[in-house]
Order: C-alpha cells, then structure tokens, then sequence
C-alpha cells in the first residue's frame, strides 16, 4: 500500500509529497530491482516477449461475479490473461488463462502454494519474491503503488494503478497486442469502506466469481476505484495514441473508461 505522509495539504500536493516520499524510499531498492540475478533473468524472459503478439488480440479476465455469465469457453483459441486467484476458476468455471499477473501482497502471500503449483507463464510484483520463488514459467516486474505512468517497457518501472489489471494492460501493450478486451472487470463491489484499508472476510465472497475467492478468514484490501480509473484512463491514451484500442465486454460492467462491445459480437 502507498505510503501515509501525515501531512494536512491540498489533495493535489498531498499526491505530489506522497510520491516524492515514496519515490526516495525506493532508492534502496534499486539495485536489486535491476541488479539481482532473479530480476536480470527475468529482464530477460521478457525481452523475449517484446512484440511476440503483434497485431493480435487477447482477453484480460478479470474476477467479478459477471464471468459466472461469461461463456469462457469462446476463449479457447485466444491468449488471456488471468489475475489472482483465477485458478479457482479451473474448477468452478472449467477455464485456465494463458498466463497469470498478480502484485498484490496479500493476495501472493496466501496463495504462494497455489501459485508455484501453476503450469504457466506467470508475472508477479518483484516484492512477493518474498513468498514465491524463481522459476522457468515466473517473470518478475518492478512494480510502484506511487508516481502515475502507463510503462510502453515493462522491464522498467510498472506503476500499478491500484489495480492487477492495470499492469496487465502494460504487460499486453508491450507483448504487441493491438486490441485488448476486458471480461469480469465489473469494477463494483457489495463490500464498502476507506479504499486500500485491509480487511478481513468473515464468510463467503460476493465480490468476485467465487465465494472461495476471497473466502472466510481470507485478508485482503478493498478496492480503489478512483486510482484504478486514473490508470485506465491513461492506458486508453496510450493504446489509442499507437493505433491500438481496449474494448470493454464485460456483462453488467460498471466502468466507463473504455468503449462497450457485447461479449457475444466478438465470436460472429
């Protein structure tokens, strides 16, 4: 989570002081974030991706309760990427992503075991090699909560948006994808309170796919929907200024940021 300035300023120069003070607390972590062997070869892995879907669209999964209405079936010939704890869809929805993205701290922290068990490329917040190690199938980004910027080149500095799917959208620009589509970004939650505050689960999950998903006794931090729209806003900049597009299919959505397209108009 970002960090907290203690400062009473104006909204504006409070976020200005917020990323000063976040950005000169990385300092330290420089060295590594480009020099450790772990971060050096996956520099590497994905200089092997750069471009390698050119022209090409994919699918962006995201976890809301509308993909229990998504035929994930269509995606069968499509590369998708898939967040967090997508693999409790394998057996409740019969669909796996081509690959997993996951930054957040306590999502990495309690799925550690089910993460290393995937079978897949899969791209992780540098922070979490804490809980999960290096191997063939894990990439690892250099992820920020602070400083607002959509990175063309995901071997540097990612800033996250608040949001997994927001460093998706990165990784899927610079791996070539000319057309991304977004599914189960229902961008609402039934559970309300102070963005960012951890919480913790006392029963079944309405929030997402899954009442397992973010399960009894589960911790976990509730959503900033504001950051995320700033960081969707200036992923759709990006795209569009290339001659790229994302499209919106989520069922029942309720992000504006994007242009809608019917998931169902994507297969005629």
């Amino acid at each position: 989570m970002p960090a907290k300035t203690g400062l009473n300023l104006p909204p504006r120069l409070m976020e200005t002081a917020r990323n000063l003070y976040d950005g000169a607390r990385r300092l330290p972590e420089l060295p590594a974030a480009y020099l450790h062997p772990w971060r050096r070869e996956s520099i590497r892995k994905l200089s092997l991706l750069k471009d390698a879907h050119k022209g090409e669209r994919c699918f962006l999964i995201g976890n809301g309760p509308s993909l229990k209405h998504t035929d994930l079936s269509r995606l069968k010939n499509d590369f998708s990427f898939g967040f967090n704890r997508i693999f409790l869809a394998a057996e409740e929805l019969n669909f796996s992503p081509s690959c997993l993205v996951s930054i957040n701290d306590l999502v990495i922290q309690q799925s550690a075991r089910e993460f290393q068990a995937l079978k897949m490329p899969k791209f992780f917040a540098w922070r979490s090699r804490e809980w999960v190690g290096m191997d063939a199938n894990t990439h690892f980004l250099y992820t920020s909560y602070t400083t607002p910027k959509f990175a063309r080149d995901v071997r540097g500095r990612v800033w996250e948006g608040a949001t997994v799917t927001n460093v998706a959208l990165q990784l899927a620009y610079f791996m070539g994808f000319s057309t991304v589509i977004l599914v189960g970004v229902d961008h609402s939650f039934a559970t309300k309170g102070t963005p960012n505050t951890t919480v913790q689960s006392e029963g079944d999950d309405p929030n997402h796919f899954s009442a397992a998903y973010f399960g009894k006794g589960f911790r976990w931090q509730l959503p900033d929907l504001e950051t995320s729209e700033l960081a969707y806003r200036m992923a759709r900049k990006a795209y569009e200024a290339d001659g790229r597009q994302v499209l919106d299919a989520t069922i029942g959505g309720k992000l504006e940021v994007f242009p809608k397209v019917a998931y169902d108009s994507l297969f005629a």
